[in-house]
């Protein structure tokens, strides 16, 4: 087992939100996720929340028992929400949240589990890349961000109408018809995307945060056969730096975005 991993924050004044952490025939990566003002809600934030989420996935991984990946994650959401349930609002829709991707190699195959939008790329024996992601929020932010479409920024019409997207976005999350993500209800995990492939198919697998999917989408330095290959050729880090560079020449153009904390997981010799 070889796993080559890094990890960068968007922001230089905010923690890394993100998580990734490895054990024995498992590797777990987090995006933290939380709305700005939110801290009253739980003093703890979304840094702690992603980062003891992860400790109690790994926890949980290095029984290597194969209890079911959706079992592993609802009862780490369960343990993390009794921690803090008593002195933080958990129930709130703002409160502290993570996306989870998790792979555990068990009885010679990979299986893996995807809760919101990071992604899995597996690098296939005798074909190009399969990738994996769970597109349920993105469609649901795009459903709910659809009033946008024409209203001019910096106007009090679009700060209203962007008010109300953001309501409609927070009641879709977590129900049915909507998306799923780790929170305070461990039965989001059961809604998990999930899959299993032959370990002998596979020469790899790599696990990218949202933050760092960028550099396929939106800003196209390269595909996902491309990916494979840069991560093959200079690891995690130049992926995140080629990120960090289309951020930077994207500043003014219409697909810039904020900045975001960026990891990435490249799991090679895989168990056989």
């Amino acid at each position: 087992m070889h796993v080559s991993l890094a990890t960068n924050a968007g922001r230089a004044d905010r923690p890394n939100e993100d998580f990734v952490g490895v054990v024995p025939g498992a590797v777990v990566l987090l995006d933290g996720a939380g709305i700005p003002g939110a801290e009253p809600l739980c003093f703890h934030g979304v840094a702690w929340y992603t980062h003891r989420l992860g400790g109690a996935l790994l926890r949980h991984l290095s029984c290597g028992d194969g209890r079911a990946l959706a079992a592993i994650l609802a009862a780490a959401i369960g343990e993390i929400a009794a921690e803090h349930g008593d002195t933080c609002d958990i129930t709130d829709p703002s409160s502290p949240q993570a996306t989870v991707a998790v792979v555990r190699a068990h009885q010679g195959r990979l299986d893996w589990l995807l809760l919101a939008d990071s992604y899995l790329v597996l690098d296939q024996v005798e074909a190009g890349p399969q990738v994996v992601t769970d597109e349920r929020e993105t469609t649901a932010r795009r459903e709910c961000s659809a009033p946008l479409v024409g209203v001019a920024q910096g106007t009090p019409e679009y700060d209203r109408v962007l008010a109300s997207c953001v309501t409609a976005i927070r009641a879709r999350r977590n129900r049915p018809g909507g998306y799923w993500i780790a929170k305070d209800d461990p039965r989001a995990a059961d809604e998990a995307v999930t899959g299993s492939r032959f370990l002998a198919d596979l020469n790899g697998v790599a696990l990218l945060s949202n933050g760092a999917s960028r550099i396929v989408s939106p800003y196209g330095r390269t595909d996902w056969p491309g990916l494979l290959d840069l991560l093959r050729a200079s690891g995690p880090a130049d992926v995140i730096s080629q990120v960090r560079q289309a951020e930077a020449q994207a500043v003014d153009r219409a697909d810039a975005a904020v900045p975001d904390d960026a990891t990435v997981a490249y799991w090679t010799r895989l168990p056989r």
